[in-house]
């Protein structure tokens, strides 16, 4: 019976662990900048900025951070970060040409964390991948927007939004981490 015990534990330290070197990788630094300026590189730094910022800004939230509203009619950070989720779908489905929908899902914060950062980083790969981004319009049906307002809409206002749920978590006291170096991308050790 112990050694079952025993097997169970380590099974699920074994679990943990890779559990948590995947967040780490997932934008927990800034990918390497490309060697070469072109419309896709930019646009996909913009986006692996964002994916950093937002990385940070929402690791480690407690429940009391997740129900915390700044004041009365403001959006808590649970609906922050569901608001990002919706702004990551935009931003990935005009790079993978699919049309938007406004279908919610019903997400853990663990999963709407996960599946934000890989919106992000698919994003991101897609851009950096491209030699004309102009192909990458908004889709909401029959109206089609230029990639443009991707960046002045969903990417600006998800850095902005990031930044609010930074700003959430701090008022709630769990600030992010002070070794977060957002200027070069990096955590120091």
């Amino acid at each position: 019976m112990k050694l079952n015990n025993s097997i169970v534990i380590i099974a699920l330290l074994f679990t943990i662990s890779i559990n948590a070197q995947k967040d780490k990788l997932l934008y927990y630094e800034i990918p390497e900048a490309s060697e070469n300026f072109t419309a896709g590189t930019v646009a996909a730094r913009l986006v692996d900025g964002l994916g950093f910022r937002y990385h940070h800004a929402s690791e480690g939230l407690t429940e009391k951070d997740l129900k915390f509203s700044p004041s009365e009619g403001a959006r808590s950070a649970e609906e922050t970060l569901q608001h990002i989720y919706d702004l990551s779908k935009i931003i990935v489905n005009a790079c993978l040409h699919k049309p938007n929908n406004r279908e919610k899902e019903a997400l853990t914060y663990a999963q709407l964390r996960a599946k934000t950062l890989q919106n992000f980083k698919t994003a991101a790969d897609i851009l950096r991948s491209s030699d004309d981004i102009s192909e990458f319009t908004l889709n909401f049906g029959d109206n089609k927007i230029p990639f443009w307002n991707n960046i002045n809409g969903p990417i600006a206002d998800a850095i902005w939004h990031a930044g609010q749920l930074a700003t959430i978590r701090r008022m709630s006291g769990n600030p992010i981490n002070s070794k977060v170096n957002h200027f070069n991308g990096t955590v120091r050790q």
